[in-house]
């Protein structure tokens, strides 16, 4: 632990993208303490008020207000949680789903591991946004059915990428050891082989995190996510690409809190993939 700390401490952007990611999920817990307002109460005598640095500006709300007179600060903070909820909800089903499929896939393999992979194969010969907006048309827009649709085109990734991990470890002599001596297949494969799976295993959750924030955000965009008054950056967007001209700060500033978390969990996944993987390791 404290080697790889050494090694990820190295990275300048990946603590940076650390800190940020950390600042945003504090942001998200302390939502109902930290934002000034209620993200869906309506102030009729406040409509598209600017932020605090243009003429005009309230100190009540310093971000401003949107079309409808709702606090854009208040309704941004609330977001953070609805975005971090979905990627963490994404990256716990990938994982898990696509942890036992990698295993199932790499550990039986004959008609298991062809069934598994051709299916994976099917995910990927399908263009991923156009595959989740299917699912959700089909299941219906809301936030729990935009979760399913980004999880399963994310699926393929994780399976792909626990079956090689999988591959690798089970010729090592600790496993035809645990063999020989009659281990069972959850003793062998869950106990020891999956721990030294995990590396990789967390780089693409991490990545995954992302991934979910960005589709559940271009969901909203399209109507197919969170749905109004909830407060989620996509939706957001989407309600006032309208006001692009007149109101540009109602597009730029959730349009920069998405920017900002992808960006600082890309990074983070760098830094967290150059310190795992000893060929990246800096000598």
């Amino acid at each position: 632990m404290i080697e790889f700390w050494g090694l990820f401490k190295q990275n300048r952007g990946a603590l940076i993208g650390l800190w940020l990611v950390g600042l945003v999920g504090v942001v998200a817990l302390l939502a109902p303490w930290l934002a000034p307002h209620d993200p869906t109460e309506v102030f009729a005598e406040a409509l598209k008020l600017p932020p605090f640095w243009a003429e005009g500006a309230q100190a009540k709300f310093l971000l401003g207000t949107d079309d409808v007179g709702r606090d854009l600060l208040s309704r941004l903070i609330y977001g953070s949680r609805v975005s971090l909820g979905i990627g963490f909800l994404v990256v716990v089903f990938t994982t898990s789903v696509g942890t036992l499929l990698g295993l199932f896939a790499a550990s039986l393999g004959s008609f298991v591991e062809n069934l598994i992979l051709r299916l994976m194969d099917i995910l990927m010969a399908l263009p991923s946004l156009l595959l989740a907006i299917v699912v959700v048309a089909i299941l219906g827009p809301s936030l729990i059915n935009t979760v399913i649709a980004v999880s399963i085109v994310s699926l393929p990734n994780v399976v792909r990428i626990v079956r090689a991990s999988v591959l690798v470890e089970k010729n090592k002599n600790y496993v035809l050891a645990s063999k020989s001596f009659g281990a069972t297949w959850f003793h062998i494969y869950v106990k020891n082989v999956l721990p030294n799976c995990l590396a990789p295993l967390l780089v693409q959750a991490t990545f995954g995190f992302s991934d979910g924030i960005l589709n559940a955000a271009a969901f909203g965009f399209l109507g197919l996510g969170a749905q109004p008054p909830t407060p989620e950056w996509g939706t957001m967007l989407s309600d006032s690409r309208s006001f692009i001209e007149s109101s540009p700060w109602l597009v730029t500033l959730p349009g920069l809190c998405i920017l900002i978390v992808v960006i600082s969990f890309n990074i983070l996944g760098d830094g967290l993939r150059d310190a795992l993987d000893p060929k990246t390791r800096r000598i």
